[in-house]
């Protein structure tokens, strides 16, 4: 393999996009389908039709930049990740996996070479999951996971609806959810985590990704005024909580190792100084690589909720919103991630991924793979999470190199 991806064009669009969404702290806050997700669509369209690509848009959102092959029959192989952001997000988490997928075209257009499948870079739509739950649901619709009526009826916290701000920023295409048939997904990502940066690795060489279950829990109790009730005679549903997010932490310590939990978003109303909180809203998070393990953490979560809200005298009531059971990725994908990586003079780290991403849901579908380059100290969701140039280049040249290797082992065809 020889060709070389410009690193410093591909840190000049990084830097470029990093300006739509902007936040005072060097981070983003790029919700998916405002008018700053609208911005950055806009300039991908500019970019990919300058380098010849025809753009399509399905009716949830997702967006592919279709790269013509010598065998228009071929389903193209993709290449791509996601735009939007948390609301204090990074400039890396999704974002390196576009434009490390347009990089990687424009290096292609600049030496004339034409793989045999054509070739498609993919913008999923709101794969963060922050303004409107559950995450990967652009990618969930095309892989059947949900239907287009579910995504198009989810709310943002003021009522906005899916479907709404979709026809709103003008992101709501013709195109069938599901329609467009991919050959293959590569997937370059920001680790999100801290073990390629604690052992010295470049690249990793992603295997698969654990599951993940979301929750979202509401303890009822009743609000009093803080100076005239008894203690004995309060139902104080923020108690409540307070067990539960205790509770939550040890469901990951008792079955350990590889398991994860959090509560990571809580709402207490009234939400006044001398108001006993008399409802709380929480959400609660568990991962774990084994789907069989994550089946009896999710038992152990009824218990405590039930607990939790019995110790305070409360109602509650319970509703998992997201269920991505762990995945195991394509072996033909990952041998040409790791022969990329080879080619570009990295041995790789085999690693499985702590995060849910957009390739979980499109395996389902189609071979999938995925490539990790380090993040500085695993910070990700937060302004502070960084990459450098030279990381990001090396995930990029692996990409390239591994997309060309699938193609020609594949398709046959000769290599560049």
């Amino acid at each position: 393999m020889n060709f070389t991806i410009d690193a410093g064009r591909l840190w000049d669009s990084l830097t470029v996009t990093a300006r739509i969404g902007a936040t005072g702290r060097g981070g983003l806050c790029r919700l998916a389908l405002g008018e700053a997700d609208r911005e950055v669509r806009d300039w991908l369209r500019q970019a990919v039709e300058a380098i010849g690509c025809t753009v399509t848009v399905d009716e949830v959102g997702n967006m592919f930049a279709l790269y013509p092959g010598r065998r228009p029959d071929l389903a193209p192989i993709a290449i791509g990740s996601h735009l939007d952001t948390q609301p204090t997000g990074g400039r890396f988490d999704g974002i390196l996996g576009v434009l490390g997928g347009l990089e990687m075209l424009r290096t292609l257009h600049d030496r004339g070479h034409v793989t045999e499948a054509p070739l498609v870079l993919v913008d999923w739509a709101n794969e963060e999951g922050a303004r409107f739950a559950p995450a990967m649901l652009g990618s969930g619709v095309h892989a059947g996971v949900f239907d287009v009526a579910y995504a198009h009826g989810r709310t943002d916290a003021d009522g906005v609806t899916f479907g709404a701000a979709l026809e709103r920023i003008g992101c709501r295409g013709l195109a069938g959810a599901g329609a467009f048939r991919l050959g293959a997904l590569f997937e370059l990502h920001i680790e999100q985590g801290p073990i390629l940066e604690a052992e010295g690795q470049v690249i990793g060489i992603v295997t698969g990704v654990q599951g993940a279950r979301w929750y979202d829990v509401r303890l009822t109790g009743a609000s009093a005024h803080t100076g005239a009730t008894p203690m004995a005679m309060r139902r104080n549903a923020l108690l409540g909580a307070a067990c539960l997010i205790e509770a939550v932490e040890a469901i990951a310590q008792d079955h350990a190792p590889g398991a994860l939990a959090a509560v990571g978003r809580i709402e207490c109303r009234p939400n006044s100084r001398n108001v006993v909180p008399g409802v709380v809203d929480l959400t609660v998070d568990l991962r774990h690589p084994d789907d069989r393990v994550l089946e009896r953490m999710e038992t152990a979560l009824m218990t405590v909720i039930a607990d939790a809200a019995a110790s305070a005298g409360l109602d509650h009531g319970v509703d998992r919103i997201w269920d991505s059971p762990s995945v195991r990725f394509d072996p033909d994908c990952i041998a040409a991630v790791r022969a990329g990586a080879a080619d570009a003079g990295f041995a790789g780290r085999e690693i499985v991924s702590g995060a849910g991403h957009d390739a979980v849901y499109v395996a389902r579908v189609a071979p999938t793979a995925m490539i990790f380059v380090p993040c500085r100290g695993g910070i990700s969701h937060n302004e502070a999470e960084s990459a450098t140039p030279e990381h990001c280049a090396a995930g990029a040249q692996v990409l390239l190199n591994a997309v060309l290797r699938y193609d020609t082992r594949s398709h046959g065809g000769s290599p560049p």
